[in-house]
């Protein structure tokens, strides 16, 4: 059984006919299923844990980058907590123009035509980032001036201004990045960073500690955490249907 997870902007009349148009060729492929709206639910957590124990084989995510952090992140939670997690899937279909780089990266199309990959099933296993007590798919970023990096025994100061960005996820229109590709799926983060005064630095790494003077940590552009803070990775974290024109193998 799927079940849809409809975030709360999607309530705006201005996307009535998307999710009309979305809903009649869901129904038209067999693709039908639950439908869980975000704001007539309290918990998210508890809503998609109640959904895989009554039966969800497919958790999809209706929205946009923001609707993918909170739906993954409750599954993803499920799976580690559960004494005999179930195999669930996660797919989402991107509403919108924009925040919608996670779907664009996993070869995922617009609304339509995201029915058809679902409908393909074809199946990835993709890393997920950890940070502290949260969780990301793309990347976790900061603004880089007096932050220090603990990596593997070693200690990396930042003194200028600049982007620190540690990625697990990207685009394939810039999935180069430090002449190597990004692969969601080799275990490393890839830690990129940025300033004016200086060469860019690229590195990767299994773990990382990020300590700062008060500058926040923002996770997949989603939510905000402070510092310091670990940082790593679990393996395979979460199995996703994808598309054909995803950035990685």
């Amino acid at each position: 059984m799927n079940v849809y997870i409809y975030d709360d902007f999607l309530n705006k009349s201005k996307y009535n006919r998307t999710i009309n148009r979305l809903e009649i060729k869901l129904t038209d492929l067999g693709l039908n299923g639950k439908i869980v709206r975000l704001g007539a639910i309290k918990n998210i957590h508890d809503a998609v844990e109640s959904e895989i124990k009554n039966g969800a084989k497919t958790i999809v995510a209706v929205g946009n980058n923001e609707t993918v952090f909170k739906t993954a992140a409750a599954v993803i939670e499920h799976q580690a907590l559960s004494f005999i997690p179930q195999k669930t899937l996660f797919f989402i279909i991107p509403v919108g123009k924009d925040d919608n780089s996670i779907a664009n990266a996993l070869g995922i199309k617009k609304e339509e035509e995201a029915c058809n990959t679902l409908l393909a099933r074809r199946i990835k296993k993709v890393d997920i980032g950890v940070a502290g007590r949260n969780y990301f798919i793309e990347k976790a970023e900061m603004e880089s001036e007096g932050v220090v990096l603990e990596v593997d025994g070693h200690t990396i100061e930042i003194p200028e201004k600049g982007l620190l960005s540690i990625i697990n996820l990207r685009e394939r229109t810039n999935n180069i990045l430090g002449g190597q590709n990004i692969k969601p799926n080799d275990g490393k983060l890839d830690v990129h960073i940025r300033t004016k005064s200086r060469d860019e630095s690229f590195f990767s790494t299994k773990s990382l500690k990020i300590i700062s003077k008060g500058q926040s940590l923002f996770l997949d552009g989603s939510v905000e955490i402070k510092t310091p803070v670990e940082l790593g990775i679990i393996p395979g974290g979460l199995e996703i249907i994808v598309g054909k024109d995803r950035a990685f193998e």
